[in-house]
């Protein structure tokens, strides 16, 4: 859809390129290091050709905000890895910073178009999602955002129309598509795309092989970053132990907390006791699991500002522990 796009500026006379376009990619900070390092590669050619040929053409990445980051809320907040029934991560990390940044678009301009490169043959969901917008017309009011109007260009192309179309057609800012096509190759196919609604969500957490975050446990196996290992990236076999350990301690009971952080105990209909957040131990465990990783592989997994950031919820968690006359955990390093 970007390659189309581009195109479409190309063949506008100057003096018809009047609206400004954004392309917008979405950064959870605990993306598929090869997947983003592509991203901003690519990101990158945009831009540049964009400026030689005087586009009105920006690219963004868009990330979760300080507070809200994947690392603040499973080891600050002690929120457990997430599963199908509790995933707390596509709002937070992906729906919520794209979104502000077209609520912004549209406080600038009035209006704006967003463009999707959804398509019915991905999954049973998207194609029942698609059919809600099946009325006509060729612009769709959003659902969540005000003042936002919704395009589906590619709607009805299949996968093979998409990937004979990118291995015939050379993108329109140079370079090739070739990376793009050994990337997914590599990874096993599948994809995770822009996710704009909670309604969405259920790409990110299918069997088949997507790009989606590295420490992702709503799915039983990462078959996309098993691919890569697979394909000889095994530098990154240490970021599927972390995960697998993610998803094998998430529901031992000695790691979790009785109460919510509300205070609040949570009692399932069959009367059983739900679990609340992770202990500040297991906590501590998976930040010092995390920094040997982060050492290992010389690559950052987390910023010093999200460490400052947890620490401060921790404090404030066992201030509260304390007022409350509950036993304190006194965490030391």
């Amino acid at each position: 859809m970007a390659h189309l796009v581009f195109e479409m500026l190309l063949d506008l006379r100057p003096d018809q390129r009047r609206r400004p376009v954004h392309i917008v990619a979405n950064d959870t900070l605990v993306e598929s290091p090869l997947v983003m390092a592509h991203v901003r590669s690519v990101l990158g050619e945009m831009g540049r050709a964009a400026n030689a040929w005087n586009l009105p053409l920006t690219t963004v990445i868009t990330s979760p905000a300080p507070d809200q980051t994947f690392w603040v809320n499973l080891i600050g907040r002690g929120y457990p890895s997430p599963n199908r029934n509790f995933r707390w991560c596509t709002d937070r990390l992906k729906i919520r910073p794209t979104s502000q940044y077209i609520r912004d678009r549209v406080a600038i301009s009035g209006e704006a178009v967003l463009l999707l490169g959804v398509r019915r043959s991905e999954s049973a969901v998207r194609r029942q999602n698609a059919r809600r917008y099946d009325n006509g017309a060729r612009l769709n009011r959003h659902n969540d955002l005000p003042g936002c109007w919704v395009y589906r260009p590619i709607l009805e192309l299949s996968t093979e129309d998409v990937w004979e179309f990118l291995g015939s057609v050379e993108p329109p800012w140079g370079g090739t598509h070739r990376r793009l096509i050994q990337l997914y190759r590599d990874a096993g196919g599948g994809e995770c795309p822009v996710v704009m609604t909670t309604e969405d969500a259920p790409s990110c957490g299918t069997r088949s092989s997507r790009f989606g975050c590295w420490t992702c446990t709503v799915v039983e196996k990462d078959r996309s970053l098993t691919g890569f290992v697979d394909a000889g990236f095994t530098r990154f076999e240490p970021l599927l132990r972390f995960r697998d350990w993610l998803l094998e301690i998430r529901n031992q009971p000695d790691r979790r907390m009785a109460r919510r952080r509300d205070g609040r105990f949570m009692v399932a209909a069959n009367g059983a006791l739900v679990p609340g957040p992770f202990t500040l131990q297991t906590r501590l465990e998976i930040l010092e699991r995390l920094l040997a990783l982060q050492s290992e592989l010389r690559e950052r997994l987390i910023s010093t500002e999200e460490i400052a950031l947890i620490r401060r919820i921790w404090a404030e968690d066992a201030l509260a522990e304390s007022a409350e006359g509950r036993s304190t955990v006194v965490l030391q390093r």
